[in-house]
C-alpha cells in the first residue's frame, strides 16, 4: 500500500476518495436496506443450513443488502461448490476467494459466526479492496495511455462513484475483474508481457468476457511487429519477416494461457455432470434437494441421466445455461416488457455510442489503418488535421475504444440489456476517459487551471483572462469542487454528475432490497 498512497498527490487523493466512496456505500446498503421493505422477487434463494445466531443476525442486517440477486449464487458456490448445474454460470475465482478470505482471514470469528456470514464478511471486505485498488489502477493506467495526469486523475475520480457502484460492493465478481482487466492493461502498457498474461488470465477465470482481453496482447504485438517492419531496410527488414514465426507461436501461446481458466472450468463442469461416477459419492444436504424439486434444478448426476449439453461436440455448459436458463441470444431481449430495462441502460449505450464516433471522426486516418501505419509527412490524409498527441482522443486509445465498441455491441444486441452498465463499467476504462474528456473539454470550471499543469491544447488549459471562477488547485478532487459549485456549472456537466451520482444511490436503494436494476 506504500506504492498506492505515496508520491504523487493525485494518487493519494483517488485512494482517499475511493475508501470513502466505499465507505459511503456499505452505510447506505444498511440504511436503506433497514427502511425499504424487499421485494419478493422471484430469485435464487437457497436455504440456510444453519440456525443463525445474534451475531449471524448483526452481520445480515448491516451487510445483507449485498447478497441480493447473482450474488446469491456467488455466496452459494463459495459455501456448496457446484451443487446446481445453472450455477455453472458464475466462474470459480471469485467465490474461491471468498472461501479462502472466511477460511483464513476470518477463521478467529468461526465462534460467533456461522459460515455463510463469514463469507459475506469476506465479500465486504474484499470487495472494498479490489475497488480502491482498481481506482488507484485506472489512475496509473491513465496516466500511461492518456498522458495526462489531469484526465487521468478525473477519470479515476469518476470511476469511485461509477454507475455500476452496487455491483462494485455487493458480492458480485465486478470489483475483482475491473482490478485485473485494467491492471493487465497497465503492465501491458509497461512492455511487461507475461505479467500481463498472467493478469488477462486471471479475468477469464472471474467472468467470461476475460477472454476478449487477449486481444490486447494480440493488438501489441502486431503493432509492435509493424513498427519494426515499417522502419526496418534490406537485410534488417529480412530478419525482422523470419521473426514472424516465433512471433506467431509467442502470441498463440499466450492467448491459450488466458483462455485457459475457462476451458478447464468447461472441463471441471463436464466432469462433474456428466460423469457417471460423481452422483454417488457427493451428498447434497436434503434441504438443498429439496429446493432443486421444487425450482426444478438440476442436480450433478443424481437422477441417472445426462444434462443434453454432455453430448455436443463441444460441450461448453456456459453456453448452454446461457441458453437455456436465461435466453441469452441475438435480439432475444428485443420485447415490447423489456423498454424500462432498455431506459435503464440507454444512458450507458448512449455514452459508449459517443465515445466510439467521437474518437473515429477525430482519427479517421488512424482507425482506417488499425493503428498500424507510420503517420508520413506527405501524406495529406494524415496532415488535414493535427492529431491530439494526448487525452481521450489520441492514439493510444484506439485499441480501448475498439474493445469497448465490441462489449457494447455484443451487450446491446446479445445479453440482457439490463446488464450493459456494469458490464461497461467494469471491464473498460473508456466510459470514465470519455466522461473526463468531457468534463475537461466543456466544462469551464475545469479549464481555468494552473499553466504549469496543463496536458491538453493550449486553449483549453490557458487561464481565462476574467474568468469568475477561482483558480483550480491541481491537487483538489475536481468532482467535489464541480458539486460545490452546481449552478455555475454547465449543463452537461450536471447530466454527466447527475448520472453518476443518481444510479450510484438508486442502486443502492433498489438493488440491496431485491427490485430490478440494471
Amino acid at each position: 500500500m506504500q506504492a498506492v498512497n505515496g508520491g504523487d498527490p493525485h494518487r493519494r487523493e483517488v485512494v482517499r476518495f475511493a475508501a470513502l466512496c466505499r465507505a459511503g456505500t456499505l452505510v447506505l446498503q444498511a440504511l436503506f436496506n433497514l427502511l425499504i421493505p424487499d421485494h419478493a422477487a422471484d430469485a435464487f434463494r437457497p436455504p440456510r443450513l444453519s440456525e443463525p445466531g445474534l451475531c449471524d443476525r448483526l452481520v445480515e442486517g448491516l451487510l445483507g443488502g449485498l447478497s441480493r440477486w447473482d450474488a446469491e449464487h456467488f455466496l452459494f458456490i463459495a459455501e456448496h461448490g457446484y451443487v446446481y448445474e445453472h450455477n455453472c454460470a458464475f466462474f470459480p475465482l471469485f467465490p474461491l476467494s471468498l472461501r479462502a478470505t472466511a477460511g483464513t482471514v476470518l477463521r478467529p470469528l468461526e465462534g460467533f459466526l456461522c459460515f455463510r456470514s463469514r463469507l459475506l464478511l469476506s465479500a465486504a471486505l474484499l470487495n472494498a479492496i479490489f475497488s480502491v485498488l482498481a481506482s488507484w489502477v485506472l489512475y496509473e493506467l491513465g496516466c500511461v495511455v492518456l498522458q495526462c495526469r489531469r484526465q487521468a486523475f478525473l477519470s479515476a475520480i469518476l470511476f469511485c462513484i461509477t454507475p455500476a457502484n452496487v455491483f462494485m460492493a455487493a458480492a458480485y465478481s465486478e470489483s475483482m475483474f475491473a482490478l485485473l482487466a485494467f491492471a493487465a492493461m497497465w503492465q501491458l502498457e509497461k512492455g511487461r508481457l507475461w505479467t500481463s498474461t498472467l493478469l488477462f488470465s486471471l479475468t477469464s477465470g472471474v467472468r467470461s468476457n476475460g477472454m476478449i482481453n487477449a486481444g490486447f496482447l494480440i493488438y501489441a504485438q502486431t503493432k509492435h511487429f509493424a513498427s519494426q517492419l515499417q522502419r526496418g531496410t534490406g537485410v534488417a527488414l529480412l530478419l525482422t519477416l523470419g521473426q514472424l514465426p516465433t512471433l506467431a507461436v509467442s502470441v498463440a501461446l499466450r492467448c491459450a494461457f488466458i483462455l485457459l481458466p475457462f476451458a478447464l472450468f468447461q472441463f471441471y463442469a463436464y466432469f462433474w455432470f456428466c460423469s457417471g461416477n460423481v452422483g454417488s459419492e457427493h451428498v447434497v444436504p436434503k434441504p438443498l434437494l429439496q429446493l432443486a424439486v421444487e425450482m426444478g434444478y438440476r442436480l450433478a448426476f443424481l437422477d441417472g441421466k445426462k444434462p443434453s449439453w454432455c453430448s455436443w461436440n463441444y460441450p461448453v455448459v456456459y453456453v448452454y445455461i446461457q441458453d437455456t436458463y436465461w435466453n441469452v441470444g441475438f435480439l432475444r431481449y428485443y420485447e415490447a416488457k423489456q423498454i424500462p430495462n432498455f431506459l435503464l441502460a440507454a444512458p450507458a449505450v448512449l455514452l459508449g455510442s459517443w465515445a466510439a464516433w467521437c474518437y473515429v471522426s477525430s482519427n479517421p486516418w488512424h482507425c482506417l489503418t488499425l493503428g498500424l501505419a507510420r503517420r508520413e509527412t506527405g501524406n495529406v490524409m494524415a496532415e488535414s488535421s493535427a492529431k491530439p498527441t494526448v487525452g481521450f482522443c489520441s492514439p493510444g486509445v484506439f485499441v480501448y475504444v475498439v474493445h469497448s465498441t465490441a462489449l457494447l455491441l455484443f451487450g446491446t444486441f446479445c445479453m440482457h440489456i439490463q446488464v450493459l452498465t456494469r458490464f461497461l463499467g467494469s471491464s473498460s476504462p473508456v466510459l470514465y476517459w470519455f466522461l473526463a474528456h468531457l468534463l475537461h473539454t466543456h466544462e469551464p470550471l475545469l479549464q481555468n487551471r494552473d499553466p504549469s499543469t496543463t496536458c491538453a491544447a493550449p486553449h483549453l488549459d490557458e487561464p481565462s483572462l476574467g474568468s469568475p471562477f477561482p483558480a483550480w488547485n491541481r491537487n483538489e478532487n475536481p468532482v467535489l469542487r464541480l458539486l460545490k459549485n452546481w449552478r455555475q456549472s454547465t449543463v452537461l456537466t450536471q447530466w454527466i454528475l447527475g448520472y453518476t451520482l443518481s444510479y450510484w444511490l438508486l442502486g443502492l436503494a433498489l438493488h440491496c432490497n431485491f427490485f430490478p436494476w440494471t
